[in-house]
C-alpha cells in the first residue's frame, strides 16, 4: 500500500479521536493482512473511489462503541442501539471524510461512500486481492483499529464508467 495513503487517515483519525474524547490518543503497531477480515462486534464499513479505491474498516468491541458514543454524544449508553450506532458510524465517517480531503489536498480525489454499521461479531469480509493495513489506536475509550484495503485507482475510473453504459440505461 502507498503511504501517502495511509498517512492521512492515520493523521485524521488522530485528529478526530484527539478533538472528539479530548483525550490522547496513541498507535500501535501496524500490521498487514492479506486474509478474509472477520469483524469485531461493531464495524464501520466505509467505501473510497476515484484516485484511491478500495475499503476502510473501522473496528471495535461493543464496550469500546458504547463508551465511545457516551463521550461523543454526552448521552450514557450502555449498548450500542439506536442513537449509539449512528454516533459510531459517523466517527468512521467523520475520520473517512476528513482524509479523504488530505488525500485531494495531495492531488488524489476520491469520494467516499456513506457509513455502513454490521453488527455482531465473526463475519467474513474478503477485500479479495487488496491486503488490509491495519492501525490499532488506543482511545480512552478502548481500542479502535481501522483496516484500510486501498489502492491507487483512476481518477477519471467513475466518469469513464458512467460513460460507457448504453444512454437507453442512463438516468436523465
Amino acid at each position: 500500500m502507498n503511504v501517502k495513503f495511509l498517512n492521512p487517515f492515520v493523521e485524521a483519525a488522530y485528529e478526530v479521536l484527539t478533538a472528539e474524547t479530548r483525550q490522547e490518543v496513541t498507535r500501535g503497531d501496524l500490521k498487514l493482512e492479506n486474509g478474509t477480515y472477520l469483524t469485531d462486534d461493531l464495524t464501520v464499513i466505509l467505501s473510497l473511489v476515484g484516485a484511491v479505491e478500495g475499503t476502510v474498516f473501522y473496528s471495535m468491541s461493543a464496550a469500546t462503541g458504547a463508551k465511545l458514543a457516551t463521550i461523543l454524544m454526552g448521552e450514557k449508553f450502555d449498548a450500542v442501539q439506536g442513537l449509539a450506532q449512528s454516533g459510531v458510524a459517523e466517527i468512521g465517517n467523520v475520520i473517512t471524510g476528513r482524509a479523504s480531503m488530505k488525500l485531494s489536498e495531495a492531488g488524489f480525489e476520491t469520494t467516499i461512500s456513506p457509513p455502513t454499521l454490521l453488527l455482531g461479531k465473526g463475519a467474513s469480509i474478503s477485500t479479495l486481492d487488496v491486503p488490509r493495513l491495519i492501525v490499532p489506536l488506543m482511545t480512552v475509550a478502548g481500542p479502535v483499529l481501522i483496516h484500510l484495503a486501498l489502492r491507487q485507482g483512476s481518477a477519471n475510473g467513475l466518469r469513464a464508467a458512467q460513460l460507457s453504459i448504453p444512454k437507453a440505461f442512463q438516468v436523465p
